[in-house]
Formats: C-alpha cells, structure tokens, sequence
C-alpha cells in the first residue's frame, strides 16, 4: 500500500509540477500539448491570473515530488517536505478550482467546456494527493 501512495503522489505532483515549469518556459507547447489554454481562447484577466500562476508554481510546487521520491526511498525526513508540499497542493489544487468558478460565474471565458472539465479533475486529484501526503506524514510524525 505504501509504495501505490508513493508512487500515485509522484506521478500526480509530477504531472502538476511539471506542467507548470512547461508552462512557464514554454507556453506555445504548454498549449500544444493541453497543458494550458491559448491566449486567444480565455478572457485575459483568466490568462494573466494563469500565466502568473504556473511560473511561481513552476518555484514551488516541487516540494511534493522530492517528498514522494524521499517516501519511496524510505528516508524519513519525508515528512518535512511531505507536509510542506501537501500544503502547497492543498492550497494549488483549492485556489485553482475557486479561481475557475468565481471567474466562469462571472461570464470570463476560462476555456473550452472540456479542458475546464479536466482542469477540475486533475485539480481535485493534487488536492487529494495534498491531503493524503499530510495524513501520512503525521500520522508517522505521531507515531515517531
């Protein structure tokens, strides 16, 4: 079970930092691959509200993978890390949906219905990941 934990919290801050570093230094291909929407496509308070984003989370969201890969390693300094990169996807994950739906309800355009769709998606599952990195980590802090 813990190996599936580790490995899913990789793979998922992995996807999540890594497309915001794609994002930041590259944003033609962040919109090539989906990674991101066109300029064109969003209301531009939605693309400079997103664009600011993904370079400052491009900065910090790397604490959760370095946690995931001490975790698989089983180094048990993990847990500094852990708890501080859950928080930081906690708080991604929780900003990101809130900024979608305050701005979709005010009528901006934030993308095509299935990209929103998929944002929302993959927002909640780094919320989760965020959640289940601090559960474990204090749960092992508790038990230490």
């Amino acid at each position: 079970m813990t190996i599936v934990l580790g490995v899913s919290v990789l793979v998922l801050s992995l996807l999540g930092w890594g497309g915001q570093v794609i994002s930041a230094i590259a944003p033609r291909a962040a919109v090539r691959w989906g990674l991101t929407e066109s300029e064109t496509e969003v209301d531009p308070v939605f693309h400079a509200d997103s664009r600011a984003e993904c370079i400052w989370d491009s900065l910090s969201l790397w604490t959760l993978p370095l946690a995931a890969v001490l975790f698989l390693l089983g180094e048990h300094i993990w847990t500094i890390p852990g708890l501080i990169g859950g928080g930081m996807y906690v708080y991604f994950a929780g900003r990101g949906i809130a900024q979608r739906l305050t701005m979709q309800r005010r009528g901006m355009g934030i993308g095509e219905p299935q990209t929103v769709k998929t944002a929302y998606v993959f927002l909640t599952l780094w919320g989760a990941a965020g959640i289940a990195t601090i559960t474990v980590a204090s749960l092992h802090l508790l038990e230490s």
